[in-house]
């Protein structure tokens, strides 16, 4: 059979086994990226995707890693198609790319796609994308205040890194010679060429193995069982126009002037569109998001979370292109969400998790026991950089952490990437290693608390770096203006907060915007960041007393807030609860 027959039936067992083989292929190829790449960013965060896809742009797999990198490629592969050196795809071919107006996600992402040829024919495709340490922008490692994308760094748009198995010396040579971080940055991209070329491999194994006709029909069966999965999901929502707004800080150079995040939900039988009119015009810095590299993958994602989540699903559907396919995403051209050519958009993460975050809270009203509360629904990304006694640069990019809302049976998880993100921590032994930089303070966050309801939410980061040299720091954060909101009687979170101050004067505290580019610091200077505390899911007088207890005596939920909010009684001296007067001020306070 050839992949013309993929309309066949492949019966249950064989399915099954193809589908656990493309999974496979997958997580093997995200497993070779971070193990292969040197910066931490990769190597430690996993901030990367892998997966393959069929001829048509389809996704048929993709490893667990961050969802914006992996949902993103099939974008990626339309630009290829329109800016591909040559025209045309040959063996041994090995494409860059990550052109923001032609699918990329934003231009620190590279794609590195591999074709995969059977028999002669091109068949599929095998990519990944990973967040590279610096690609030569205006500032080291991250950019905000940029005027438009050329400010970006480099554009690469089909660029072949090899061609018919030759590398292409000349684009090789132009890499190194505009990174700050050249070799990270070429180890790094020979680790994504290593893990395509690795899938790429065993995609022709499994068609070897299994036959190409049955190995597309597996595809396609899978593909048609998650849509049909998600189609389930959506129809079970009451049909109607849900809408939900919420408001970013600002873009990064005008300051005091907030940005609308605009979501309304038209839910019509097994489908549903996701429209962002209303939302706030593009930005005259990086403050912008790539449609279809982004934007379109957020909301994707947002239904992939809410209606697919494997924790609650009686059944494990495949993660592929069929459950993109009932969603439909609106935004309009010129607006922060679909920004016109050149506007920069670098920095676009933190405007997905709000749209998700407010997808979220538009269909609490009918999901209530599928929705948390408001997310911290940012990310702090911050870029550390400095200059070398040798002349060399060194730059430390890092995720920190935020925390999720309450959620119907639980308390938000505290101190962690949530909604669009999934990265992981960076060793802080690794950061003294190869970074003239210290950890001063890595814990949960106790100046304020998290959102008060039957389930509490998260609780937040509070993270102090320290640079050793004088030293630019870049960051893009948010939240620092509108709080987490609360569900169904939960309280509203706390918003996050940025301190600059150096180590010997830390009571001279500068408060920073939840965003800046290139500010120049001296030795000892330290960035604390604290992310946003998540909003609390229900009343909080139905929380157990015995849980308010265990936050006091942690230090996460004052005596007085124990009192006043939750209606609980302690005697601190015992650590113990006061039960009778307990349930005398709650009846009280429920009155």
């Amino acid at each position: 059979m050839t992949k013309t027959d993929a309309s066949v039936e492949v019966d249950p067992i064989t399915l099954q086994v193809i589908r656990g083989s493309f999974e496979t292929i997958a997580e093997e190829m995200g497993h070779v990226l971070y193990r292969m790449s040197f910066s931490s960013i990769i190597r430690e965060s996993q901030d990367l995707g892998a997966g393959l896809f069929d001829t048509d742009y389809n996704t048929l797999c993709e490893s667990e890693s961050t969802p914006m990198h992996i949902g993103s490629i099939p974008g990626y592969l339309r630009g290829i198609e329109e800016t591909l050196e040559d025209g045309e795809w040959y063996e041994g071919d090995v494409v860059v790319h990550n052109h923001p107006y032609h699918g990329a996600s934003h231009t620190p992402d590279l794609a590195v796609v591999v074709p995969v040829f059977y028999q002669g024919r091109l068949v599929g495709f095998a990519g990944n994308t990973a967040h590279h340490v610096d690609i030569g922008a205006a500032t080291p490692g991250l950019i905000i205040d940029v005027p438009d994308v050329f400010a970006e760094g480099m554009l690469l748009a089909g660029v072949k890194l090899y061609r018919k198995g030759k590398p292409n010396n000349a684009i090789w040579n132009f890499i190194r010679m505009n990174s700050r971080a050249a070799q990270q940055l070429v180890s790094d991209i020979e680790a994504q060429v290593a893990s395509a070329r690795l899938g790429a491999k065993r995609f022709v194994e499994l068609i070897e193995k299994y036959g190409e006709g049955t190995v597309f029909a597996a595809a396609n069966q899978l593909m048609d069982y998650s849509e049909r999965m998600m189609r389930k999901r959506i129809a079970e929502i009451p049909d109607g126009e849900y809408t939900s707004e919420g408001w970013l800080d600002d873009d990064g150079r005008n300051r005091e002037q907030r940005l609308k995040v605009k979501v309304t939900l038209r839910v019509t039988g097994d489908e549903v569109e996701v429209d962002l009119t209303g939302s706030a015009d593009q930005t005259p810095t990086a403050y912008n998001v790539p449609f279809e590299g982004s934007t379109k993958v957020a909301a994707f994602a947002a239904f992939r979370k809410l209606l697919l989540d494997t924790a609650v699903s009686d059944t494990r559907v495949p993660s592929n292109e069929g459950s993109f396919r009932p969603i439909k995403v609106t935004a309009p051209l010129g607006s922060i969400f679909n920004p016109r050519a050149p506007a920069s958009a670098e920095a676009r993460f933190t405007q997905c998790n709000r749209m998700i975050d407010l997808i979220i809270r538009a269909l609490a009203p009918v999901m209530p026991d599928k929705v948390i509360a408001g997310s911290s629904a940012s990310i702090s990304f911050a870029a550390y950089s400095g200059v070398r006694p040798s002349g060399d640069y060194w730059v430390f990019l890092e995720v920190n952490e935020g925390a999720y809302g309450g959620r119907p049976r639980s308390d938000g998880p505290d101190s962690i990437d949530n909604l669009m993100a999934n990265t992981r921590n960076n060793p802080l032994e690794d950061l003294a290693m190869h970074i003239p930089m210290i950890c001063d303070r890595y814990e949960l966050r106790d100046d304020a608390p998290p959102g008060a309801g039957q389930f509490r939410g998260g609780i937040g980061v509070v993270k102090a770096q320290r640079v050793l040299t004088p030293a630019f720091i870049t960051h893009e954060s948010e939240r620092h203006t509108d709080a987490p909101w609360g569900a169904f009687g939960g309280r509203e979170g706390t918003v996050g907060k940025c301190l600059i101050y150096n180590s010997d004067n830390p009571d001279e505290l500068r408060e920073m915007p939840s965003k800046f580019s290139g500010l120049e610091v001296g030795a000892n200077d330290v960035m604390a960041y604290y992310s946003p505390n998540g909003g609390g899911y229900g009343d909080p007088l139905k929380r157990t007393p015995a849980k308010v207890l265990e936050d006091v005596l942690d230090g996460f939920c004052s005596l007085e807030d124990a009192r006043d909010v939750y209606g609980v009684v302690i005697d601190l001296e015992d650590e113990s609860l006061d039960v009778e007067a307990t349930g005398a001020l709650r009846k009280k306070m429920s009155a």
